[in-house]
């Protein structure tokens, strides 16, 4: 269950009565978001749009266009952007330094101000 899409948990991802699944998508592995938006579109979307685990930091136009994607079956009041898990995962190490790990995360807020303006 590590690779591939989210189909094969789509049956116990629609039996949770929850509001919002906040899921992986910086990665290829996640597959294509239609996947889930398709059967998940009743619900918020925590949309992961940044690897906390690289030193590269995504352009500010690629999580637009995957927010985007995304926007093709979720509100724009139901979609939020979101890292690929975290930048702390380990008490001892964390998974990025901090400059990057802020980078990141202003390349999240400066999408989520274009998003805004685009689609209110």
């Amino acid at each position: 269950m590590l690779t591939g899409d989210y189909a094969r948990l789509l049956p116990a991802l629609e039996r949770m009565q929850v509001d919002q699944f906040v899921l992986e998508y910086a990665t290829p592995r996640a597959g294509d978001i239609e996947v889930v938006g398709r059967a998940l579109s009743d619900r918020e979307l925590g949309l992961g749009v940044v690897n906390p685990r690289t030193d590269t930091v995504e352009p500010v136009a690629a999580i637009v266009a995957k927010a985007e994607q995304a926007l093709a079956f979720y509100r724009p009041d139901q979609l939020f952007l979101n890292t690929d898990c975290g930048f702390g995962c380990f008490a001892s190490r964390s998974v990025n330094v901090e400059e990057i790990a802020f980078r990141k995360l202003c390349a999240i807020v400066e999408a989520a101000r274009i998003l805004r303006a685009r689609y209110g």
